[in-house]
């Protein structure tokens, strides 16, 4: 049967069953049997193993049509998976992966079932992406061959595996599972079981700043989607992303994280998508949501009337993460003056700066500069083709044009923003890796597994700590103070380990 390891993971001659032949239970039994392993799927409804079979066959045409699999190895993949008529059939198998309906009595129910069909050393895995692992083993008489299995969908186009651990699991069942998937070609992560596991939680405030951000009036939907992706290179902005996903759905997980940490203000959820909700505006399932999906032309980002590129302008310190827009700037045949400061950019009396998190209308008071513009965080600002700006109350009339028209020298299109904490991009990076560097501080997973989960979870274009080690801790730290100062909001309260990080000059990936 069933449970030689090589190394740790489970032999391709062991029996993998997959209980539930949806969307997900199809994929998970499709990914079983391209390793190699022989499949039993099964379903209660009559009929489903054999229809997500057919379904099986489909796609894998579809690949074929493409030239990405030769028919013989389709054959030999589907030959491998078996429907089952009866749960019973399960009983041989080595792991069992549960992809059924997420209700917590269903769940114990069948693996109460399973425990008592299957051998003793059978490891019983379950496919939730929301409730707590340590509930459902709770309901076994041996908790620790209970581990939780999370599969991304698609699941055979996905790479991440969340491997989550109950307060019972055993660690080399854990062990076993992780090294199994790392075998079926995924790029599995260790995780704790808490609301939300990593993604779940980590992603909430790609969602929730976007919102926020439209709340205040500070941007609409396409100019902020095309910020975070063109400026930050997520492959979806927020708005079309949430419509994808369905905000029925988006919206109910990030209800749900907020109820399972005791309502706790970081996981906020937000009144504007709750009333999308109330209209049946579910995205591009109901034909609209933040953008309507009935054939039109979606509408375009903003962009800045071309301006005046200046002639000369001076560099006062160094820019910190921006130093490649200097290059771009040279090569535009500006020229460019060096002298002591503050990392800002002079343009006469106008001065351009990194946002920092407070408002460009805030540090225009602070520092006494009226004719103050603060530019957006880049992913690459080498490569970029678009960045956000904001421009103070107090400046005059020609500072936003003298900032524009620097920026379009160097070949970006502008998007400007109207003031508030914080740009786009930078208060999102900085969200995203202070939830990340408070799952590991509570000891969720460790910093290589929170990047890695983002990075193939949700297609992230670097994981958020990367991107907090690139920043530095010291200025993700600031930008989270003056949020948190601007709002006067616990929402925005740094991670103590970010802070801790922030004030030894460390990093959260270290070379060893």
């Amino acid at each position: 049967m069933g449970s030689e390891v090589t190394g740790q993971g489970l032999e391709p001659s062991v029996t993998v069953a997959v209980i539930g032949a949806g969307t997900m239970g199809a994929g998970v039994a499709q990914v079983a049997a391209a390793a190699g392993h022989p499949v039993v799927l099964y379903d209660t409804r009559n009929g489903a193993a054999t229809g997500a079979l057919e379904k099986i066959h489909a796609g894998l045409g579809r690949l074929i049509d493409r030239g990405r699999m030769d028919p013989a190895r389709r054959d030999r993949l589907l030959s491998r998976i078996r429907p089952a008529r009866q749960l019973e059939e399960v009983a041989e198998a080595g792991l069992v992966i549960e992809a059924i309906v997420e209700d917590l009595a269903t769940k114990r129910s069948l693996f109460r079932q399973l425990e008592s069909l299957c051998q003793r050393e059978t490891i019983l895995a379950s496919n939730t992406s929301s409730l707590s692992i340590t509930a459902i083993g709770a309901a076994l008489e041996h908790p620790g061959r209970l581990v939780g299995m999370h599969f991304f969908n698609p699941a055979p186009v996905m790479k991440l595996v969340e491997v989550v651990s109950g307060l019972a699991t055993d660690p080399d069942t854990a062990a076993r599972v992780h090294a199994t998937a790392a075998a079926w070609g995924k790029r599995p992560v260790h995780a704790r079981s808490t609301p939300g596991f990593i993604v779940n939680r980590v992603a909430r405030p790609f969602y929730a700043e976007a919102l926020r951000l439209l709340e205040e009036g500070r941007g609409d939907c396409a100019t902020l989607d095309a910020l975070l992706r063109d400026s930050g290179g997520f492959r979806m902005g927020p708005f079309e992303l949430m419509d994808l996903i369905g905000h029925d759905v988006n919206h109910a997980v990030t209800r749900s994280v907020f109820e399972a940490f005791h309502q706790d203000p970081r996981f906020l959820p937000s009144l504007l998508q709750q009333e999308l909700v109330e209209a049946g505006r579910l995205g591009r399932k109901s034909g609209r949501g933040f953008y309507r999906y009935d054939g039109s032309e979606p509408p375009p980002p903003a962009s800045a009337d071309p301006a005046p590129r200046p002639e000369t302008i001076t560099m006062e310190g160094e820019p910190g993460p921006a130093a490649p827009l200097l290059e771009r700037w040279r090569e535009a045949g500006i020229r460019i003056d060096r002298v002591d400061g503050d990392g800002e950019v002079r343009i006469g009396s106008t001065r351009l700066a990194l946002s920092d998190g407070r408002s460009a209308t805030r540090r225009a008071r602070d520092d006494g500069i009226p004719d103050t513009v603060l530019f957006d965080l880049a992913l690459d600002y080498a490569g970029t083709g678009r960045i956000g700006i904001s421009i103070a109350d107090q400046a005059s009339a020609g500072a936003l044009p003298e900032a524009v028209g620097l920026l379009q020298a160097a070949g970006l299109a502008v998007s400007v923003i109207d003031d508030g904490p914080g740009l786009p991009l930078l208060r999102t990076v900085c969200m995203l890796a202070n939830e990340a560097a408070d799952a590991v501080l509570l000891g969720v997973c460790d910093a290589a597994g929170a990047d890695t989960a983002m990075r193939y979870g949700v297609n992230y274009p670097l994981g958020p700590l990367a991107w907090a080690d690139r920043l530095g801790p010291k200025r993700v730290l600031m930008v989270l103070e003056h949020l948190q100062q601007a709002y006067g909001h616990d929402r925005y309260r740094p991670s103590l380990l970010l802070r801790r990080l922030a004030e030894s000059d460390g990093t959260f990936h270290r070379d060893d």
